[in-house]
């Protein structure tokens, strides 16, 4: 009944501690990391970041459907949570850098369509033809959609609702933005920019996705003693080092305290005590014939 306890005591922070390694990763150092493993995480996470942003700009840019809507950029999260898996990070850090990055993935063709219109994009005045929405609430930051016509008279394929405001009626001009090669749909000229302004907001994902990638990968390396906490002495004989072999050590002076067991110290105090001088006074040497052992030489003697 006091082994089964014992076994149970000593399980208990054992499983936790796998559990702590499993959710947050198997760091255990005090202190900043080196600065060779910071780098390589902000390497992964930098490499993320430009992975999922720059295949949707190349998917608009060159007309590739795929990687405009955003599935090059979800690659690019199952890549990268293959990584963290691989490396060994804990898995709420794993969740967390893949929802960022998921959601990067998911806002970036719209920004990657306003990159690609502010660099080879030209204005162009259309006549509405119909005007959309007007909800209720259209005066607190409702849309409203503008069906127009270009100046040929030939219909637009989609819907404007930049410039598209409460008061446009339709017979009015209004100024939209489209691609000379026709590749990402136009739309309303009203807040556009450079091709920077595009991209920058983008740039709270990107640094949340490179700050998880950090912190998941960062706490992927134990950087501390070996798993016993025992560092072998040159001399041969085991000696407890780290946080952790210290760790070790209180766990079983408590649980040897708690069960009623004596501790290492106790041990040593009521070990009996050997008196070799004891047992050479009521020793008597024996020799038998034929003993390959011969007895102790005496000063003087002759052989």
């Amino acid at each position: 009944m006091r082994r089964a306890r014992y076994a149970a005591t000593a399980a208990e922070p054992t499983l936790m501690a796998r559990l702590r390694s499993m959710v947050w990763g198997p760091a255990e150092f005090v202190g900043p990391p080196p600065l060779l493993l910071t780098a390589k995480a902000s390497l992964a996470g930098c490499l993320a970041a430009a992975a999922i942003i720059g295949s949707t700009v190349a998917g608009a840019w060159y007309g590739i459907a795929g990687l405009a809507v955003g599935e090059g950029g979800l690659v690019c999260t199952a890549l990268l949570v293959l990584y963290l898996c691989g490396v060994r990070a804990g898995r709420a850090l794993i969740g967390a850098a893949a929802v960022l990055a998921a959601t990067l993935a998911i806002q970036t063709p719209q920004a990657a369509a306003g990159f690609v219109l502010a660099e080879r994009g030209r204005a162009a005045s259309v006549v509405v033809t119909s005007v959309e929405g007007g909800t209720a609430d259209a005066e607190h930051g409702g849309r409203y959609l503008c069906s127009v016509i270009d100046e040929d008279g030939v219909p637009m394929k989609v819907r404007i609702w930049r410039g598209c405001e409460r008061t446009t009626r339709p017979g009015d001009a209004i100024t939209v933005v489209y691609d000379v090669e026709g590749r990402v749909p136009p739309r309303g000229a009203a807040g556009g920019g450079s091709a920077l302004d595009a991209l920058s907001g983008l740039g709270g994902w990107a640094a949340g996705l490179v700050s998880a990638c950090v912190v998941a990968v960062v706490r992927s390396c134990r950087l501390s003693a070996p798993d016993r906490g025992a560092v072998r002495h040159p001399e041969g004989r085991d000696r407890v080092g780290g946080a952790r072999g210290l760790s070790a050590v209180l766990q079983r002076l408590t649980a040897g305290a708690s069960l009623g067991r004596p501790s290492w110290g106790m041990a040593e105090r009521h070990r009996p005590h050997h008196d070799p001088s004891s047992s050479h006074r009521h020793s008597r040497p024996t020799h038998r014939l034929g003993s390959r052992t011969r007895p102790p030489r005496r000063p003087g003697s002759k052989t």
